[in-house]
């Protein structure tokens, strides 16, 4: 076992005291986690009623309840469809019931482990991109910008095989711009108001998000008259055949673009946050990041990591799933009750919204022993499966999430391999939650090669 620093990493000042309505509007716009009232991390339930009743769940056994259990019962919260249905539509995250699992089945086989490891050379590739841009940089570098454009560089080429049809930058501007715009609750949002009244914030997202789907739908149309490509097929030809096997049916054009857009827009930013958390931390604790270091190179040499090193990396997959216990990217999710149910002994009333605090969670006192350390080693032992929760749990669990871990940890072990990050004083990253857990400010950090 490592020996752990003295002081924890940073975290978000958790809620000490009722927020009232303004309070708790203005709260969500800055940072969603400090809704989170301090107790949380102590207790299984919270509830209160802020325009709406809520529930705060960190209990396992209640969550899987939830999330597994009663899945039909707990739908995603009206919030969550009126911030994504505008970019995303119906797609897989948001669908509900029927619509949702025929999508499921259908887009299943695409994300089968054969082909995440088909996949494996453009993880390998961005890696590789990645160590060529930090060896030219000079002075600290922002790795949340860096790990953004490896992740960005990823999930385009394993979606359209980065072909000219495909305009990168301009897809992950209109994607920032849309979260910038209309990812932050809206006081209409506490009070519970209903969906049809417009969010003001929501109002101006519309030209980047028709900029998006069209560069999409072309890039979509370009391939369905193309011929036959070389190489191991990418995300749009296993979804252009893809069929539910029970129905036979097959996804439309707005269906098909709707998930390409879910899985780009879900399937860069995660990663990339989970890379900049945990190049943070292994900036914060030199040991830990020493030891990485050490297996990255024993593993690989002067090589990049590719899929076949996964399983020669262990330490560097427990670095991984501490990042996401700390700061997990899907921080904060929401649910609205369809039905009478008890949680915690608790009554749940249909319309009541039941929060599913992932930070609280993975930091709860009854869970985790000092919750709020940095100590990947507790993943030497199995965690009770809904007590972390990075990619959700029971039949909605996130599809690429094997892809997620792939990804991360090819990239991970490649720089520690060959860089030494440390943290520059007085510019920690920040956690703050608006759609994902992003660092405040960016992870700033000097990198030198290894071995200066």
């Amino acid at each position: 076992m490592f020996d752990l620093p003295s002081a924890d990493p940073a975290k978000v000042p958790l809620a000490v005291r009722p927020l009232g309505l303004w309070g708790t509007a203005m709260t969500a716009r800055r940072n969603v986690l400090e809704l989170i009232p301090a107790i949380a991390t102590r207790q299984p339930i919270v509830s209160g009623k802020t325009g709406l009743r809520w529930h705060m769940v960190m209990d396992p056994g209640a969550l899987r309840h939830i999330l597994k259990d009663r899945v039909e019962d707990y739908p995603k919260s009206t919030t969550t469809k009126l911030i994504l249905n505008p970019a995303i539509g119906d797609s897989l995250f948001v669908a509900e019931g029927a619509h949702w699992r025929w999508q499921r089945r259908a887009a299943a086989p695409a994300f089968a482990q054969r082909h995440v490891d088909g996949l494996g050379p453009v993880m390998t590739a961005a890696a590789e991109a990645s160590c060529r841009r930090l060896a030219a940089a000079r002075g600290p570098v922002n790795l949340f910008e860096e790990t953004v454009a490896a992740t960005f560089e990823v999930i385009s080429d394993v979606t359209f095989s980065g072909d000219g049809t495909f305009d990168r930058d301009a897809v992950h501007n209109s994607i920032d711009a849309y979260i910038a715009q209309a990812a932050k609750v809206s006081l209409l949002d506490v009070m519970g108001l209903p969906a049809w009244l417009p969010r003001p914030g929501r109002l101006f997202s519309g030209p980047g998000l028709r900029r998006m789907k069209g560069m999409a739908d072309q890039a979509i149309a370009a391939r369905a008259r193309a011929a036959a490509k070389d190489g191991p097929p990418d995300l749009l030809d296993l979804l252009l055949v893809a069929q539910d096997p029970e129905s036979g049916r097959r996804m439309n054009r707005d269906e098909l673009r709707d998930n390409l857009l879910t899985f780009i827009v879900a399937g860069h930013e995660t990663t990339a946050l989970t890379l900049a958390w945990a190049l943070y931390l292994c900036a914060f604790d030199q040991d830990v990041q020493q030891a990485a270091a050490d297996e990255a190179r024993a593993a690989l040499g002067d090589r990049a990591a590719t899929a076949a090193d996964f399983g020669a990396l262990p330490l560097i997959l427990r670095i991984v799933n501490e990042a996401l216990r700390l700061y997990p990217p899907a921080a904060f999710l929401s649910r609205t009750a369809q039905a009478h149910d008890r949680l915690c002994g608790r009554e749940v009333r249909p319309g009541d919204t039941v929060m599913l605090p992932i930070y609280a969670l993975h930091r709860h006192h009854q869970l985790w022993h000092r919750p709020d350390a940095f100590d990947p080693d507790r993943f030497l032992t199995a965690p009770d499966r809904y007590a972390f929760l990075p990619f959700g749990a029971g039949p909605r669990i996130c599809i690429g999430s094997s892809f997620a871990l792939q990804e991360a940890v090819i990239i991970l072990a490649t720089l520690l391999a060959r860089f030494r990050f440390d943290r520059v004083p007085g510019r920690d990253p920040q956690p703050r939650m608006i759609l994902t857990l992003r660092p405040e400010g960016g992870v700033w950090l000097t990198v030198r090669p290894r071995g200066d």
